[in-house]
């Protein structure tokens, strides 16, 4: 689950830890590759969040050394979250992300819950939300295209794309991340060779230290998180990968490096051609640093570049998270159409659930509050993830771990402490939502007990710690 979200398609015949479920062979026997499932983790991850973040982070913290220490900082504490989901993934290599990891570490109904706020919103809000911007940006190519158009148009050519199964999906998903990466990179090289240099400084100076310890530094880790979500993207699709034990952690930990440093080198060229008080306070400062870098169509290149990044963002979320409805179905007898696939893989489904979610949301604009909702239930959700690496540690230290966590227990601890203090700082900066996001995990929980009630839960699931 994520405030972006996305992920591929396909099965491999697998001897398994109590997969709850049948593991089935893709069409033609193919399997998504770790490359394939690496660029499902950058696409997820860049989205529109490193190119508005930076205007509100100078605002409180003008300095260039700290800025960039703080997106380093995001990004060691996705890394610590990486080693605990590799963990958990290669130990349980099912799809649908915490579905399963909280069903196995802790019992179905946890899972269900996890389940039902990504199947229902949890994938198709961040999907309508990328989908607009992209009708936004869109407009700077396109002027007079109505941008709720555009967005509607995009999230149902990329949906069109995923019903044609995991090739198509996955040869799509590579070109549109590479794509997307190749201008990035292409973007930064211009700041630095063309662009004018700024009185910037990225070496630390002693006043740094304020700034580091301040609290703007520790509200700012919290939206540098948001942007840092989607490092766990693969583990949604961990059925369909070869090997998941050891390509699983290989995607995550490659996808999330590839991440830090273009994160890390995007507020280096804005800082670095952009002047600081032009930045500050604004949103859009990639166009803000366009225009200082390529003059009057400065804006333009830079709206082009991010609606073609946006593409493939919205193209790994159509992916990965109908996958968690689909396991689920496999689950759940009143959900089994969902688990339902065509004959080239695709479950359709899902993938035409979240398409209408999704496209609810763009025609009635509220994806937005239910951004807000899920929030507080989506970092819940990774919280227990990784908190179940230490408690499997504890109580069940006798399961085969293909792969173990790095650093552990330092980097578990790490990725929980950060998580406790944003969950924190979403109750006490936004309890009503928080709230609101409370009342749908419990409504998931209701619903698991009337499935539970009828009977309406596989054996499987019923007893996940159970290998």
């Amino acid at each position: 689950m994520r405030n972006q979200g996305a992920a591929p398609k396909a099965w491999t015949d697998m001897a398994t830890l109590g997969t709850g479920g049948t593991s089935k062979l893709p069409e033609g026997g193919s399997a998504v590759s770790a490359i394939v499932a690496t660029a499902i983790v950058v696409a997820d991850m860049v989205g529109v969040g490193v190119f508005t973040s930076l205007g509100f982070q100078v605002k409180d913290i003008p300095s260039g050394f700290a800025i960039l220490l703080l997106w380093t900082v995001g990004g060691i504490v996705a890394l610590c979250g990486v080693f605990s989901y590799s963990e958990l993934g290669a130990m349980f290599p099912r799809s649908s992300g915490e579905y399963n990891f909280l069903n196995r570490a802790y019992h179905p109904a946890f899972g269900f819950l996890a389940g039902w706020v990504s199947a229902t919103v949890g994938f198709a809000a961040p999907v309508a939300l990328a989908a607009m911007a992209f009708g936004q940006y869109g407009k700077s190519v396109l002027p007079d295209a109505p941008p709720l158009a555009l967005a509607i148009g995009v999230v149902w050519l990329v949906s069109l794309v995923q019903l044609g199964g995991v090739r198509h999906s996955s040869t799509f998903q590579l070109i549109s991340t590479v794509l997307k990466v190749a201008l990035i990179v292409a973007f930064l090289i211009a700041g630095f060779v063309i662009g004018t240099p700024q009185p910037v400084s990225f070496t630390p100076q002693f006043s740094d230290f304020t700034h580091v310890t301040s609290a703007p530094f520790a509200i700012g880790l919290v939206f540098v998180m948001y942007s840092f979500s989607g490092w766990n993207a693969a583990t949604y699709i961990i059925g369909e990968m070869r090997t998941p034990q050891q390509n699983l952690p290989r995607a995550l930990l490659a996808g999330t490096l590839i991440v830090l440093v273009l994160y890390v080198a995007l507020n280096a060229v804005f800082l670095y051609t952009t002047p600081v008080d032009k930045l500050s306070g604004q949103l859009d400062v990639a166009r803000i640093s366009g225009s200082h870098i390529f003059g009057e169509i400065g804006g333009r290149i830079v709206g082009a570049m991010i609606c073609i990044g946006l593409v493939s963002s919205i193209s790994a979320m159509m992916w990965i998270g109908p996958r968690v409805m689909m396991t689920m179905g496999e689950d759940i007898p009143a959900l089994r159409v969902f688990a339902r696939k065509s004959s080239n893989g695709a479950p359709v489904h899902a993938i035409l659930f979240q398409l209408a979610v999704a496209s609810l949301m763009l025609f009635t604009r509220s994806f937005e509050a239910v951004l807000d909702f899920i929030q507080f239930g989506l970092l819940f959700c990774s919280f227990f993830t990784v908190f179940g690496v230490i408690k499997l540690r504890i109580t069940r230290p006798e399961l085969p771990r293909p792969y173990r966590a790095w650093g552990y227990p330092i980097t578990p601890v790490v990725f929980l402490l950060v998580t406790g203090f944003m969950m924190y700082y979403l109750l006490i900066d936004r309890p009503l939502q928080s709230f609101l996001g409370i009342l749908i995990m419990i409504s998931g929980l209701v619903i698991y007990a009337i499935f539970h009630k009828r009977a309406d839960i596989s054996p499987a699931t019923a007893s996940p710690s159970r290998e």
